[in-house]
Formats: C-alpha cells, sequence, structure tokens
C-alpha cells in the first residue's frame, strides 16, 4: 500500500503566490495542483490545470543539477572548481571573513543582493541591520518597491496590483504590462471582470495578448507614459469629469495639478506618444466613466527613466476619479494587523544613524533611502500603528554600489552575499557587475543552481526551495491577510542533499557574529510560531486548522483595509492627512512635487548624435511564460516551451534591414552588442525593439570564459546603468525606451 499525502503550502515561484496543494507518494513530490478551497479562487475561479511551472516541479525538484551541498571555490575565481564542504564550516569560514572585513573597513564595506521578493528577506535585513551595513541592493527600484513608496508617499498606503472585483469594477487601466504573461492569477480576474462588463484599456508600445482583449489599446512611444496620463488627467479635467466630492474633502494641491496638467492637451502630447489625441480623449472618458476602475502596471513603468513622475500621474489620475480606497477600485492596503510584522522582525531601528548616512546613494536618489524611508512610514505608523517593512521599501543604489567595489568610492565595498539573486543576468551592464564581482575579496551565493553568478563565487550554499520550507505570506505585508503552510517536503535528507533556508543562513551567521540574543528562535519553524502567537496559533496549528489562510480582524482605530473608505475613519497617512496630488514628501525631499514628462535619456527625440547610429527604440524585461526572471531554464520540459531567446521587429524594420522571420541577430547599443532569434510582429511600432532578458545557457561550459553563455544573449550586457541616466528621485535604471541597432 502506498502512502499519499497532500499537503497544502504557498508557491512561490512567481508573485502570484498561489495556494497549492502538494502531492506526495512515498515521501516522493509527484506533483503540484491549484488549492480549490482556497478563498481566493472564489474570485479567480481557477483553472483545472496549475501553471507550467507547477506542473514541472516534481522535475525541478529532483533535477539532477541542484545544489545539494555547500561548496568551496578551490580554483581561480571563475575556474568552475569546487570542494564540497559542510554547512557548518562554511558558516565558520563565511563569518569569520564578513568578521575582518568589518574590522578592517567598517561594516558598511559588506553588501547583499536581493532577488524578487520570494523568500525571508525580512531576516535577511535583521541580519545586516545588526552587522552594522546599510547596503542592501536589489531589484526595488525597478519593481514593487518603487510603486509602493510613490502610493505611499502620496497616500500613505500601498495601491499597486489590484484584483478586480467582477460584477463590480467597471475598468481596468493597464499600464505598461501583460498579466497574461506575468500574473496568471490577475489576468483571470480581469477576464472574469470582462465578462462582468468592465472596460478594458491598454497602454503598451507591444499588441500583446492582454492589449488583444482591451476595449481601447493606445500603443505610445516607450518612455512616454507620464506625458501619456497627464493628458487623461487634462481631458478629464476640462470636462469635469473628476469626483469633485472626494477631491474637495480628500485629496491636497488640487490646483497646483490641475495648473500642471494644462500642459498636457492632446494635440500637443499626441506628438509626444504617438498616440492620436482622440484615442487619448476616449480612454480618458472610459477610465472617468465607468466607476469603480482600477489601474495596473508591472513592470513597464517602473522600469523606465521617468518611473516616478509617471507613477505620480497614474496615482493622481485614480485619486482624481474617486478610485481610491472603494471596493472595486484600487484598494490601497496599510500593514497586515494581528501578527508580528515583517517590519517589526527587521530590526530597522538597530541600524545606527551614522550607519544609516553611509547608504550608498542615498545622498542622490533619496526617495528609497533611509531617510524617504524614515519620512513616509512615519506617517504610516503614525495612522495604521506599524510601518511598512524596509524590505521592499529602502534600498542602497545598486549601479552605485558596484561602481564602489571597483573604485573604492565613496568607501571600499569588499564583500557580497547574494540569496534568491543573480545580479550578472537581473542588474544592468553586466560588464560592471562582472568586473565588480571579480573584485570583491569574499563573494557568497545562495542559490538552487550553479548560475553565472554563483560561478564567481568563493563559496555557494544549496538553498531550500518553496517544497522544502515552511511559508508565511503577506504579500510584502500589506495583503490583509495571512497565508502559509508547513514544509512539504524536507530539506535534509541523508545521504542525498543538505539543504537549508536562508534563515538558517542568517541566524547561523549572526549566532557566530554575536548577534545570538536575537536569534531565538532556533529554525524558521519556531520564528513563524512567534510570529503568529499574538492570533494564538503555532505553524502546525496554523496550517492544519485553518488550511493555512487566515484574515484578521480590525478595530475602530485600525480597520481592516478592504476598499471601504478608511480614510473616513483615520485619514490618509501623510503630512497633510490627505491624498497629495502635491507631494509634500517629494518637495521635502528636494524633488518637483508634480508629475513632469521629460525626455528619456537615449531619445530618438532628444539626442539625435547617439539617434544616428543607434535609430531603434529599445525595450527589455516583458515577462512570458513559462520562464521567470532568468529562472527554469535548465527545466526540459518548460525548455522545450520556449527553448531560445526572442527579438520582436516589426517587419516594416526587418524587410529594410534584410531580416527574416527566426534569424538570429546582433541587438547593439552603445555599451554591446548580444544576439537573439528575431520574430516578425506586426503587433510592435515601428521602430521599436523588444528584447527578452533574463537568458543564460546551463547547458553550456560553466567556467570562464563562458560562465553558462552569460555573453550570449543576456540583454543586461548592452543595457545602461549611468547614474546620470537613472531616476533623479529614486535611482530607478531604464530598462525601457533605450536606443539601439539591429542586424543579422
Amino acid at each position: 500500500m502506498s502512502e499519499t499525502q497532500v499537503k497544502r503550502t504557498v508557491c512561490m515561484w512567481c508573485h502570484d503566490h498561489c495556494k497549492v496543494e502538494v502531492h506526495i507518494e512515498n515521501g516522493r513530490l509527484v506533483r503540484v495542483e491549484e488549492d480549490k478551497e482556497h478563498p481566493r479562487s472564489a474570485i479567480l475561479k481557477p483553472t483545472v490545470r496549475a501553471c507550467p511551472r507547477a506542473r514541472a516541479a516534481a522535475e525541478w525538484f529532483y533535477h539532477p543539477d541542484r545544489l545539494s551541498y555547500p561548496l568551496k571555490r578551490s580554483g581561480d575565481r571563475g575556474e568552475g572548481k569546487w570542494q564540497r564542504i559542510s554547512w557548518e564550516q562554511a558558516l565558520d569560514e563565511i563569518a569569520s571573513k564578513l568578521e575582518d572585513v568589518r574590522k578592517e573597513y567598517g561594516a558598511e564595506a559588506v553588501a547583499t543582493s536581493s532577488g524578487t521578493y520570494r523568500t525571508h528577506d525580512e531576516y535577511r535585513r535583521r541580519f545586516f541591520n545588526l552587522f552594522g551595513t546599510p547596503n542592501c541592493i536589489g531589484q526595488g527600484h525597478i519593481c514593487w518597491g518603487i510603486n509602493n513608496m510613490v502610493s505611499t508617499a502620496l497616500s500613505g498606503l500601498c495601491c499597486n496590483a489590484v484584483t478586480p472585483r467582477p460584477g463590480i469594477t467597471k475598468c481596468v487601466l493597464l499600464i505598461g504590462t501583460n498579466p497574461r504573461q506575468a500574473e496568471r492569477g490577475s489576468w483571470r480576474a480581469i477576464l472574469n471582470a470582462r465578462k462582468e462588463g468592465a472596460k478594458i484599456i491598454v497602454i503598451d508600445p507591444r499588441r500583446t495578448e492582454t492589449a488583444e482583449w482591451a476595449d481601447t489599446w493606445l500603443q505610445l512611444r516607450p518612455g512616454t507614459d507620464c506625458a501619456l496620463l497627464m493628458s487623461m488627467i487634462n481631458v478629464i479635467l476640462e470636462e469635469e469629469l473628476y469626483d469633485k466630492e472626494f477631491v474637495d474633502k480628500w485629496c491636497y494641491g488640487f490646483d497646483q495639478m490641475a495648473e500642471r496638467a494644462r500642459d498636457y492637451p492632446p494635440d500637443k502630447v499626441a506628438a509626444i506618444t504617438w498616440v492620436p489625441a482622440e484615442k487619448i480623449r476616449e480612454a480618458a472618458r472610459m477610465y472617468a466613466i465607468n466607476r469603480p476602475g482600477i489601474s495596473f502596471n508591472y513592470m513597464g513603468v517602473e522600469q523606465q527613466a521617468n518611473v516616478v513622475q509617471a507613477l505620480h500621474a497614474r496615482f493622481i489620475l485614480s485619486a482624481i476619479t474617486g478610485n481610491i480606497d472603494v471596493r472595486g477600485g484600487d484598494i490601497g492596503r496599510p500593514p497586515t494587523q494581528g501578527y508580528i510584522s515583517e517590519s517589526e522582525i527587521e530590526l530597522g531601528d538597530k541600524l545606527p544613524r551614522e550607519q544609516k548616512l553611509k547608504q550608498i546613494g542615498s545622498d542622490r536618489f533619496k526617495l528609497l533611502s533611509w531617510e524617504g524611508y524614515d519620512m513616509i512610514q512615519s506617517n504610516v505608523e503614525r495612522v495604521w500603528g506599524r510601518r511598512l517593512p524596509e524590505t521592499h521599501h529602502c534600498f542602497a543604489h545598486a549601479p552605485s554600489v558596484f561602481r564602489a567595489m571597483l573604485t573604492g568610492q565613496p568607501y571600499p565595498i569588499r564583500a557580497m552575499i547574494s540569496a534568491s539573486s543573480n545580479p550578472l543576468l537581473t542588474m544592468p551592464n553586466t560588464d560592471m557587475v562582472y568586473r565588480a564581482i571579480k573584485s570583491l575579496d569574499l563573494y557568497v551565493v545562495m542559490d538552487f543552481w550553479l548560475t553565472p553568478s554563483a560561478e564567481l563565487a568563493d563559496y555557494v550554499l544549496p538553498a531550500a526551495s518553496w517544497l522544502e520550507r515552511p511559508c508565511l505570506s503577506t504579500a510584502c505585508d500589506t495583503a490583509g491577510f495571512i497565508d502559509g503552510g508547513e514544509a512539504p517536503l524536507p530539506a535534509v535528507k541523508e545521504g542525498e542533499y543538505d539543504r537549508r533556508t536562508d534563515y538558517d543562513l542568517w541566524r547561523g551567521l549572526g549566532v557566530r557574529l554575536g548577534q545570538e540574543e536575537y536569534w531565538p528562535w532556533k529554525t524558521l519553524e519556531e520564528a513563524y510560531d512567534y510570529r503568529l502567537a499574538p492570533l494564538g496559533y503555532t505553524l502546525k496549528e496554523f496550517s492544519s486548522s485553518l488550511n493555512g489562510h487566515f484574515v484578521p480582524k480590525g478595530d475602530s482605530s485600525t480597520p481592516l483595509y478592504t476598499g471601504k473608505k478608511s480614510y473616513e475613519k483615520v485619514g490618509f497617512a501623510t503630512p497633510t492627512g490627505k491624498f497629495e496630488l502635491y507631494s509634500t514628501v517629494l518637495e521635502k525631499l528636494g524633488y518637483d512635487p508634480l508629475p513632469v514628462h521629460k525626455e528619456p535619456p537615449e531619445s530618438p527625440v532628444g539626442d539625435m548624435e547617439i539617434a544616428r547610429e543607434f535609430p531603434l527604440v529599445l525595450i527589455t524585461g516583458g515577462r512570458f511564460l513559462p520562464m521567470y526572471h532568468s529562472e527554469h531554464r535548465q527545466i526540459a520540459s518548460l525548455r522545450e516551451q520556449h527553448p531560445d531567446p526572442i527579438v520582436q521587429v516589426n517587419p516594416q524594420n526587418a524587410f529594410e534591414l534584410g531580416i527574416a522571420d527566426g534569424d538570429w541577430i546582433w541587438i547593439e547599443t552603445p555599451r554591446g552588442r548580444i544576439k537573439q532569434k528575431c520574430q516578425l510582429s506586426k503587433g510592435i511600432a515601428p521602430g521599436v525593439v523588444h528584447a527578452e532578458h533574463g537568458w543564460w545557457f546551463p547547458e553550456m561550459r560553466a567556467e570562464e570564459p563562458s560562465l553558462h553563455g552569460l555573453w550570449i544573449s543576456n540583454i543586461n550586457v548592452v543595457t545602461d546603468d549611468n547614474p546620470d541616466h537613472c531616476n533623479e528621485i529614486s535611482g530607478g535604471w531604464p530598462l525601457r525606451a533605450l536606443l539601439c541597432k539591429v542586424y543579422r
């Protein structure tokens, strides 16, 4: 008789955080299916089958190339020679080397790079705050971090990635995002809302699968989102389609904002954006009239040089139409209540102020710095009783950190730990990142595979996946509910593998470096028991009796945020207590308090000299199934679905350049060139090309110079990290609206 178990947990292979059932027979993973009993299923109406990544779970889990034991470099860096060691030896030696760096250069000389917030980053921050370094880098500048910080600065709430409510939501505005490929759960909810009559507006340079379903599609020139959104605001104000009651009572700075919007009439903006003026008016009216509506961006806006200004305009558009904090609209989210939060775990108050001031890039790019974080979160804490986590809102400036590794300015960075991160694939200007990593005294990687970044490490540590670790998920501490579950499978199996959670890494180093009093929980399970204690549960009880899903109840002072106009009870968590169309936070930080369109650093309009040699506009980073960033290239069933890196080219441009569908072509910018396979697409505007990101080839040679084909098709070889070209407020680097040329 075989023994069959079904364990519920949260899949962490993308940001949908789907609740899943893990089927195990005789201790072996068999399959992963969606959890049809989960409360969210009533909204999403899940399909019969799980996503391609979940269906490949057993193939992924038992892949022979997965890291199983700690490795120590035995040859030159990048030579591909490794020695297997124990966890105890690895942690002892890494801790000793970190202490050596701290004694010689100061704690700030140690940095860490994180990925996409699908692991235990609150414990990473706890370790580094106690260690004394402010130099945590990640994707926050170009991902949810900047979205969260702009919306929180304006409203005191996170107003991103809201799921539409079928039958209630009347309009869905999608800006530079393709949820059909990027957010499977959100896409199902959008289609369900459409069946109930909701209008769909898509703003995107490409006619994606999502755009195919749109009632109106605005094909804008890359990098001009702010101008387009400000023009929609202009139309709504001119035609008096805005919510006068909400604006009069709850918005700050309306007159100043209206004056700025007058600079963006549709006829003028049509020339800037390539979108006909009447299409702009049509979209503005559709959005303003069909209320409540939601707006959704993921991640096109976040990855352009004018990111803060575009996001500012997006949230103004939502506010003046009365779509903030209403059911079916843009439901902003305060910190989740009822349990020990991520911000409490991080111990940000343990990092001395003098160390916070050393955060690299914070003197120039202030919004995501400690200064910006403390300014914004003090208002959140005043209203909601706790802060949103620094993990997703506060970062050192990655391009500046890599420069410090090479130049020693403003001070040396001599060590870095990358966990859930592959910076050679996911950071801009790969050559800069490569030379910076090679210059370090110590580089440690914790991952599932020997990635190109791991091949340059001194120590590589095998990470436990979401299938081997317990989970407590609150979607960045703002979801209003808690999901989770026990570990479906063991992380350690005698004689086969010895993997650990990243909690084990941070606690193991912390105990060795004098932090033992701050790590009373020996395991991640114990740490989660502590966090759930205020609710009266252990993780085991939470997983079994509640099926790993809990919605905490709010009280009169901190009501559970469900789109019920909570601002009428507590106001907005901003300096003025209102939604700030005119941002006093940005003004105090020294920036323009209102949105303004600026040409991208490389532009066919703004830089004619570069445009003569590089006449095409390059956009990168569009999501595509079944891959996720730089993951899954070694999984055969997934790779068969998408074997090659694809660059989309308009047929008119391809004909002029002698390029045929399926040709391998060079993509060249002022920083270098890589090759990808051409896909002719009438859905992309003439003069624009789109290249995929995250591409490396695990099947290729590991050692240098190959590094698994790092330099062949990795689009970040040609992207821009020049701090002068980054957003002046946030420091976000431009991955969209670059200039390039393509040829066979």
